[in-house]
């Protein structure tokens, strides 16, 4: 499997020069690679390490993320690229099996850059992961990755703030805040009685400490927050934190799914490890949580033609 350690090293060398923008230009081009042979030793260490079992003739859902992820990571690390490769940060993924890909077959992998979006907290970039087989799609992905910076609303957000400030007298501000705190309560009630119910907890699962370096070396993911409480403190981590699309992965081992299938999961909050997490499903919805937090958020449903 291919280290992405020199891709690593080249992105953290370009980020400090990036200028994340919605609106900056980014690389068009779609990275091909044809003839794509499954390593059936290295498969089956990926499905122990995710909980899946061994030995079946179809790819688990999450499998060819991970042959691809070297193309994204060619592209993520590119000059060309507009958002820094270092503390970019996997919010969601997508995936949409059209039918089971076998672990016989060849495959073509292709990878591009969908666009970048304006968020709330900077700016996110969708990149784009493709399997064919003969020419015919059976797999695709849609992972976004979001790179944090100030935006003008956090612009306007200050500036308003000041005037706002300097124009309130003693009494204005008093009545301010008495109407604020009001309106706070009434929105605090309407979003948590809004907010979806916890699903049903199924499992209790303790996460050992080195879940991040075994993963790694079955994805070939070696990101140093993943790896060591060492490394994972130089990026402002406590501990070191478990692969977002392991923890996808690790859920999934956990539901059964139809040949054809659609997943949607986002990413909450990291899962510092070692650590202990519940594993909560009911239907097609999941989730992960480590006590009151929520870490991680999915859902699979059959997929039709034209509803993914």
């Amino acid at each position: 499997m291919q280290t992405l350690l020199p891709l690593l090293a080249r992105g953290a060398v370009l980020s400090p020069f990036k200028r994340p923008r919605p609106d900056a230009a980014f690389p068009p081009n779609r990275l091909v690679l044809p003839g794509v042979r499954i390593d059936l030793a290295r498969l089956a260490a990926y499905e122990r390490a995710c909980g899946f079992p061994t030995g079946g003739d179809a790819l688990p859902l999450t499998y060819p993320h991970v042959l691809g992820f070297p193309l994204a990571m060619r592209i993520m690390a590119s000059r060309a690229f507009p958002l820094p490769l270092l503390g970019l940060v996997h919010t969601s993924v997508e995936v949409t099996r059209l039918r089971e890909p076998a672990a016989t077959e060849e495959y073509e992998l292709a990878v591009h850059v969908e666009g970048l979006a304006p968020h709330r907290r900077g700016t996110e970039a969708t990149v784009v992961t493709g399997a064919r087989v003969d020419g015919s799609l059976v797999w695709e992905s849609r992972s976004t990755y979001l790179a944090r910076h100030r935006t003008a609303a956090d612009t306007r957000t200050a500036a308003g703030s000041r005037t706002a400030a300097d124009a309130l007298t003693a009494a204005d501000a008093l009545t301010a805040a008495d109407a604020s705190t009001a309106a706070g309560a009434r929105t605090a009630a309407h979003v948590s009685s809004a907010e979806p119910k916890p699903l049903p907890v199924v499992a209790e699962w303790r996460l050992a400490g080195d879940v991040g370096r075994r993963y790694a070396a079955v994805s070939g993911d070696r990101n140093p927050i993943h790896l060591h409480p060492l490394t994972a403190r130089l990026f402002g981590f406590p501990r070191a934190i478990a692969h977002g699309m392991w923890t996808v992965a690790r859920c999934l081992a956990e539901q059964p799914a139809d040949a054809s299938v659609h997943l949607r999961a986002e990413f909450r909050s990291p899962v510092l490890l070692p650590g202990t997490v519940t594993y909560a499903a009911d239907g097609g919805r999941f989730e992960l949580r480590g006590g009151e937090r929520v870490h991680l958020t999915g859902e699979l449903r059959e997929h039709r033609a034209n509803s993914a």
